[in-house]
C-alpha cells in the first residue's frame, strides 16, 4: 500500500479538521494510507552528514509522499533531498508563497496581468508611492486576503506599511471590478474547475472573509491563458485567481499554494480530493518508472 504524510500545523488542523478527514476517507478508497502529522512533531536537520528527518524526536520509516499543507519551503526541500516525492513541490511553494515572485515567473508567460511594484518597505517610508492613488497594498507572503490594503491617500499608505511583514511589499494598480475574482482550480495539468467569487461588503473577493461564490465557465481564451500557465510549472494542487479588468477582461493576481476546495464544493459536485489521490498516484507511478 502506498503511504502519505499529510502536513499541517496543529492549529490550522484544528480549523481544518473535516477537510482532513475527506482527505484521509478519499485516500482510503483508493489504496492509500495517508496519515496526518503534525508540523511541531517533526525535526529535520543534519547528522552525520546526511539530512535527516525525526517524528516525535525518533527515527521513523519515510512515507512515500507528502502533501504539504503549511508554509515551509525548507521542510518541503528537506524530504525532497531524502528522497520523499512532495506536493507541492518545494519548487512550487517558494514561488506560490511570494507574490512578486510570481508574477516575475507569469509575466514571461505573456499572461495579462496589473501594473505592479515590488517596493522596500524601508524605501516606502519616505517620498511619494510610485503609482496614483488609489492603488493595493500586499504583503508579498500574506494568503487568504489578508494582509492586504486599498490605499486611498498617504496617511492610509503610512498607517498601512507597519502591517507588511517582509522586507519587500506589492504595489498594483486597483483599476479592476473590486470585490471580485475568478478562481480557478488546477491539478497537475488539469483544470479542475473555476469560480466567481465576489463581495459586496469588501474589495477582497475571498470567500473566508464573507463573499460569495458561483460556477464559473471559462472561455477558450481564457482556458488557453491557463493551460500557458499549467504547461510551464509541475502542480500538485492550487488555485491560480485573476482579477477582472473593466471589460471583464482575466488579469493574472496569484497562485495559492495550500489552496482549499470550499467554494468549489459549495458551487459543484466535482470531488477534487478525488482526482488529486488520483494524481498522486499517477505521479508516484510515472517517478518509479524513471527510475
Amino acid at each position: 500500500m502506498i503511504n502519505g504524510w499529510l502536513i499541517y500545523d496543529k492549529e490550522k488542523a484544528e480549523e481544518n479538521h473535516s477537510y482532513i478527514d475527506w482527505f484521509i476517507s478519499e485516500a482510503s478508497q483508493q489504496d492509500v494510507l495517508l496519515s496526518l502529522i503534525y508540523r511541531e512533531d517533526l525535526l529535520i536537520g543534519i547528522s552525520n552528514d546526511q539530512p535527516i528527518i525525526k517524528w516525535k524526536g525518533e527515527f521513523v520509516s519515510f512515507p512515500d509522499f507528502a502533501v504539504i499543507r503549511t508554509i515551509d519551503t525548507l521542510l518541503s526541500k528537506q524530504l525532497e533531498f531524502i528522497g520523499i516525492h512532495v506536493f507541492n513541490s518545494s519548487a512550487i511553494s517558494y514561488m506560490a508563497n511570494n507574490k512578486a515572485m510570481t508574477h516575475l515567473a507569469i509575466q514571461r508567460l505573456g499572461i495579462p496581468m496589473l501594473d505592479s511594484f515590488f517596493l522596500r518597505k524601508e524605501d516606502a517610508l519616505h517620498g511619494q508611492p510610485p503609482i496614483d492613488f488609489p492603488f493595493v497594498l500586499k504583503e508579498p507572503h500574506g494568503r487568504g486576503g489578508s494582509q492586504v490594503f486599498l490605499i486611498e491617500d498617504i496617511p492610509m499608505f503610512d498607517q498601512s506599511i507597519p502591517y507588511i511583514d517582509s522586507d519587500y511589499m506589492v504595489i498594483q494598480s486597483c483599476k479592476v471590478q473590486l470585490g471580485k475574482d475568478i478562481r480557478v482550480f488546477v491539478v497537475g495539468k488539469k483544470i479542475i474547475g473555476a469560480v466567481l467569487r465576489k463581495s459586496d461588503k469588501d474589495f477582497r473577493a475571498n470567500y473566508k472573509l464573507g463573499g460569495s461564490a458561483e460556477a464559473y465557465v471559462l472561455s477558450e481564451k481564457e482556458q488557453s491563458q491557463i493551460e500557458r500557465i499549467i504547461a510551464s510549472f509541475e502542480f500538485g494542487m492550487v488555485g491560480i485567481d485573476f482579477l477582472l479588468d473593466e471589460k471583464g477582461t482575466l488579469l493574472f493576481n496569484e497562485i495559492e499554494d495550500i489552496v482549499g476546495s470550499r467554494t468549489l464544493s459549495a458551487v459543484s459536485d466535482v470531488n477534487i480530493l478525488k482526482i488529486y489521490i488520483q494524481h498522486i498516484k499517477d505521479e508516484l507511478n510515472r517517478n518509479q518508472a524513471g527510475t
